[in-house]
Formats: structure tokens, C-alpha cells, sequence
């Protein structure tokens, strides 16, 4: 069991009670003693998270663009799973630094975007049942600042990039970074030569629901307390929402392995879950505020486009589709101002 696993597990098992100290009350007119216990501050205790991500969340709005958003997933494949589990710290570094790469690499392919974007990447390592399935969620603005920074680049409002190649690019830098560990001759070799399903991308509109979205996996455990519905002996009930249906259901495992399916998304100590590439990373940050203007620039050209359009439309003829021709200019039709009426005295 690897020490964060166990620092997790005493922690856990010691929040808000004597074991970590804390504080008595007591009411002057009854004499009622109350007992208040100093929490673990885990991260991976179910007692001690929740007021953290709306902090995150506000943070995040400094950053976001007026531009359309992307979600990418990048998933690792079942057959490196194992290795990730008990090499978590190494994998997981690997998973972001080469997904990111990819994505940087074929956005910055003038038949795509053409520039540097922005990514915020957030690492998830859970199915709802418990389940063990690392993968990245990233962030992206649908567009990127031009090499000579004066312009910004958008991309189709619902297409950012291709995931085949996308995924084939991952898969190609992941493989040519493993190999500069010990780990690379434990991955079987049919893992390069198959097909890695391991992309999604999806527009998100503004990206403020999708922050919203990942705001609770930074802070949030993999179990919270509310689930658990039953404790014997040796087995644990807890529910979970099906993904597919969306109906409430029910799991029952020996505690055992319920002990294992929770530990197994206890992160390394220090682990960095929350990372910033691109234009969103703190060195390039001092380009934001030009970003900002170079969109509001590309936003009002994009309406001034439209409207010559629309205008163009509707100088055409309804009837044959041919330009229509100025003749003249019609005067405003104005109400002569009333007669005034003069009283003479008599």
C-alpha cells in the first residue's frame, strides 16, 4: 500500500474527533458541554471538501475568454491502466504533459486554428461506481492568438479538432515518453499498434457551465458520505447514478474491496490535479489582456460583416434574385406644427 494511501486512511478514520484535539463549549445556564473536533483537512476526506470549488470557480472567471468553448477528454486505455495504478504520480504526469502537447501541436496546424491556445486541465480518476478510469478533461477557448500576436484566430463554432488524429498524436507522444522510463517493457506491445478511442471533444458554449462542471472533481472525493446507504460487518452499500438512464442504483461490495476501489483514487502527495498550458499558463498570462482586445476587435468586425450581409440580402430583388439599384431618397413625410391662434383684444 503505497504511504499516501495509508496517510489518507488514518486521516480519514481521525477527522473530527480527540484524536486531532479541538475545543469545548459550555453554556453558562445549563451547564451542557459541547465537544467541536479539528477536521484532517485531506483532500481525500469526504468530510473535509465542498467550499473550496466556488472559490476555484470564481477564480476561473478572470481567465475565460468571449469565445466559444471546447471540452477534450483524453482517456487512457485499458491495457495501461494497471501500470497507471501502481505508478500513479509518473503516469499521470506523463498523461498530462502529453495530451497537452497533442492538443497544442495539431491546433497550432494552420488547417485548424494556427495559433497558441489556452488549456485548463483537470485530472479525474473515477466511474460513479468507483471504478478506476484515469483520464483529463481539458478547457479550450475555440480559437488562438497568432504567431506575430495581432490577431486572433478563431475556429468553427462547432468544430475545434479532429479526434482521430488527435488521438493518434497522443498515443504516438505518449509511447515516445514512457519509453524514457522503466515502465515502458510492462506495457504489452499490442497497446501501440491498437486503435486509442481515447478523445472526445465537444463544444461547450461559453464554457461556464463546464467550469461549473469540473469545479466539484477538484475538490470533490470519489465517495461522498451521503452515499452510503448501508454498513455491516463486512459489506458497504452505497448508490450511484447510472450515466446511461440516469436511474438511482444501488452497489454492495465486501469492504475489502470497497477499501481498494476508494484508495485507488487517492492521488500522490503534492499531486497537481489542476494545470494550466498555453496561452492560461502563469508565464503566458501578461498576454491575456491583449487576447481580450484582439476579441472584442474580431467580434465587432464579425458583426459589421454580418450586418453587410444581411444588408446585401435585402438589397437583392425578391422576385429574380438580381441587385437591386438605387433611384432616390424619399423625404420624410412631417406634420406641419399647428396653426397658433392669436387672440386679438377687443
Amino acid at each position: 500500500m503505497l504511504p499516501s494511501h495509508r496517510r489518507a486512511m488514518r486521516d480519514i478514520e481521525s477527522c473530527r474527533t480527540e484524536a486531532l484535539g479541538g475545543h469545548v463549549f459550555r453554556c453558562p445556564h445549563c451547564e451542557r458541554k459541547q465537544y467541536s473536533y479539528h477536521s484532517c483537512k485531506n483532500r481525500h476526506c469526504p468530510k473535509c471538501q465542498g467550499e473550496e470549488a466556488q472559490g476555484w470557480l470564481d477564480r476561473q472567471q478572470e481567465l475565460r475568454l468571449q469565445a466559444p468553448y471546447f471540452l477534450l477528454t483524453f482517456t487512457l486505455p485499458e491495457g495501461l491502466r494497471g501500470i497507471a495504478r501502481r505508478n500513479q504520480k509518473t503516469i499521470y504526469n506523463l498523461l498530462f504533459r502529453t495530451s497537452a502537447a497533442a492538443t497544442q501541436q495539431l491546433a497550432h496546424d494552420p488547417r485548424f486554428v494556427g495559433g497558441r491556445i489556452g488549456m485548463i486541465g483537470v485530472l479525474h480518476t473515477w466511474t460513479r461506481d468507483l471504478s478506476y478510469h484515469p483520464h483529463v478533461h481539458y478547457l479550450v477557448p475555440g480559437g488562438g492568438l497568432a504567431e506575430d500576436g495581432e490577431s486572433w484566430l478563431q475556429s468553427r463554432k462547432s468544430f475545434f479538432l479532429p479526434v482521430k488524429p488527435l488521438s493518434i498524436l497522443f498515443r504516438a507522444k505518449f509511447r515516445d515518453a514512457l519509453r524514457g522510463t522503466d515502465l515502458f517493457e510492462r506495457v504489452p506491445a499490442e497497446a501501440w499498434t491498437q486503435d486509442w478511442v481515447a478523445v472526445g471533444c465537444q463544444p461547450v458554449g461559453s464554457g461556464v457551465a463546464a467550469l461549473k462542471y469540473l469545479a466539484p472533481y477538484i475538490f470533490r472525493v470519489a465517495l461522498s458520505n451521503r452515499r452510503l446507504h448501508r454498513l455491516t460487518s463486512d459489506q458497504v452499500t452505497f448508490s450511484y447514478k447510472d450515466s446511461g438512464s440516469g436511474d438511482t442504483r444501488f452497489r454492495t461490495l465486501s469492504v475489502e474491496e470497497f477499501i481498494r476501489r476508494f484508495l485507488q483514487h487517492v492521488l500522490p502527495k503534492g499531486f497537481v490535479k489542476v494545470r494550466y498550458y498555453g496561452i492560461f499558463s502563469p508565464g503566458k498570462r501578461h498576454l491575456l489582456a491583449a487576447v481580450r482586445r484582439l476579441l472584442a476587435r474580431f467580434c465587432t468586425a464579425t458583426l459589421s460583416r454580418k450586418r453587410a450581409q444581411r444588408d446585401q440580402r435585402e438589397r437583392r430583388c425578391p422576385a429574380c434574385g438580381r441587385e437591386m439599384q438605387w433611384v432616390q431618397a424619399l423625404q420624410p413625410r412631417v406634420r406641419p406644427p399647428p396653426t397658433r391662434l392669436v387672440l386679438e383684444a377687443v
